[in-house]
């Protein structure tokens, strides 16, 4: 084989994958911004959404700044050399992630030392399967980290809060879908998709539904009761009023594929995989001998232009119109802090600073490299580029979930007089409290919306504590017209709260059987 075109094939495939979402997932952002109603923060998201995508198309950037951990899903003819396709994948990675195509996301679990190639014990995950066929079948999904965490496992029978009782039969396993779309609510950037797997033990259960994100979001299932079954979920999930990024709205759910294989008899476990509206997954036929592409899968259709209809800019401003829009510029008081109220748009201008799991983690007992009295947290582990002249550079900057930081973000204002954070997802009730009691506000950006924040940033002006690599530095950002939602605020409102109450209502509607 011809290691070189093998290599290059292997870059090109997660260079697109990174970069181009699939037609199949277009079309479904397409058909959930025709159900949207104008003038509502789903619509303003789902605008953000459509031009972040258009944006990583003309950038050839990724679109969303978590590339999560590459799972490749690989299919060879017999005789060829699995171990010459992994070290392939392998130079492709390193150099796909110094190109700026990835994000560094290999982290050692014991130390957290990032390697910075994306390479380490169990990364990236590669799945071979032989077959009779005479090409390699190539595929890659990059799943991040906010959706992964949204992964769950049911074991039958349960009690599901707002359902009842799931047994083991197609009425229990539905509640148990059903179920998972509401307790992501908008963690895993919805609107979303899920891979389900009926049956398995706990680790092929998970392989199984995660398999199910490897179809075609348009196909049709062969098996007529799962069918049936995928279909009841995509006419009943978007009841529930999450929304896209749990905004609200009238899309949750914009894709839902069922599998299903043997159990032991002690044992039935439905696992589902969520994936975000970023649903990057492609796959490639590469000739086993010259390692040259012969065809690029996931390409029927037509090329949605999510932007064609109607700009992002003016669904924003619609969106909008409704709305408060307040400036603000750090340090901020907080006396500004407490004019603002839920459902208020807020455009940053001038300095905000980077903070996920590390950096929360080290503020926590020991002091912080800068002031940040009034100063703005911004969770986000950016993909950055260094040029020839030592200068950084932003590629891909959305915001990461913020429910992980709930253990310390409210001690952490105080300690420090934060008077902002922006992230996605929203916060829990310690967060709440601080922020009421000390004076503070939660701002939600568009989680995936790399390219549009990254826009945003006009400089980077320093970086501290680099010891915990890339992703979780704390950057120095300077920016111009930066928008978030504010969805939590100093007077004990949260959107997040209301959503999530509203939604486990609406759930309660699908507790009486329906497939006998």
């Amino acid at each position: 084989m011809n290691m070189d075109k093998l290599q290059e094939s292997m870059y090109q495939l997660i260079v697109e994958t990174s970069t181009n979402l699939p037609k199949d997932v277009r079309r479904a952002i397409r058909s959930a911004k025709a159900k949207e109603n104008a003038g509502t923060r789903a619509a303003m998201s789902l605008a953000t959404i459509s031009n972040n995508v258009k944006m990583a198309d003309d950038n050839v950037s990724p679109i969303c700044q978590d590339t999560g951990l590459p799972t490749f899903k690989i299919k060879t003819p017999v005789g060829v050399n699995q171990l010459e396709i992994k070290e392939a994948i392998y130079t492709a990675m390193q150099k796909a992630t110094a190109d700026g195509k990835l994000r560094p996301n290999s982290v050692d679990s014991l130390t957290g030392a990032n390697s910075g190639d994306n390479l380490g014990l169990g990364t990236p995950v590669i799945k071979f399967e032989q077959w009779e066929k005479d090409y390699i079948d190539a595929r890659l999904i990059l799943k991040g980290g906010g959706c992964e965490n949204k992964n769950i496992q049911y074991s039958l029978p349960c009690e599901l809060e707002g359902l009842g009782r799931a047994g083991r039969d197609l009425d229990g396993i539905r509640k148990c879908i059903m179920h998972s779309v509401y307790q992501a609510q908008g963690q895993g950037c919805s609107a979303g998709f899920i891979g389900v797997g009926i049956g398995g033990d706990r680790s092929s259960g998970y392989d199984l539904a995660k398999e199910q994100l490897f179809r075609s979001n348009d196909d049709v299932n062969p098996n007529e009761e799962l069918r049936k079954l995928e279909e009841y979920v995509m006419d009943h999930a978007n009841e529930l009023g999450i929304g896209t990024m749990g905004f609200g709205g009238e899309t949750t759910l914009l894709g839902c594929k069922v599998g299903v294989m043997n159990r032991i008899p002690a044992s039935f476990f439905v696992s589902v995989a969520y994936n975000c509206w970023a649903f990057r997954r492609l796959g490639v036929q590469i000739h086993p001998e010259t390692g040259n592409i012969q065809e690029w899968m996931y390409q029927e259709g037509e090329l949605v232009d999510l932007t064609a209809d109607e700009t992002a800019q003016a669904e924003t401003a619609a969106a909008s119109e409704e709305s408060t829009i307040v400036d603000l510029q750090a340090p901020i008081t907080e006396d500004q802090i407490r004019e603002l109220k839920v459902g208020d748009v807020v455009r940053i201008n001038g300095r905000m600073y980077t903070g996920r799991d590390a950096i929360h983690k080290h503020l926590s007992t020991n002091d912080a490299p800068v002031d940040l009295d009034g100063q703005i947290i911004y969770h986000c582990g950016p993909v950055m580029l260094k040029d020839e002249e030592g200068n950084w550079h932003v590629k891909a900057a959305g915001p990461t979930t913020s429910i992980r930081e709930e253990p310390y973000q409210g001690d952490i204002m105080k300690k420090f007089g934060i008077r902002a954070v922006i992230g996605k997802g929203g916060m829990g009730p310690k967060t709440l409290a601080a922020l009421k009691d000390h004076g503070g506000v939660y701002l939600n950006a568009i989680g995936g919306a790399a390219q549009y924040y990254a826009d945003c940033i006009k400089g980077v002006d320093g970086v501290d504590l680099m010891q915990f690599g890339i992703p979780e530095a704390m950057w120095h950002l300077n920016v111009e017209g930066f928008t978030a939602v504010v969805t939590m605020d100093s007077h004990g409102n949260s959107l997040h709260e209301e959503v999530d109450k509203s939604s486990l209502e609406k759930l309660a509607k699908f507790a009486d059987p329906v497939f006998k």
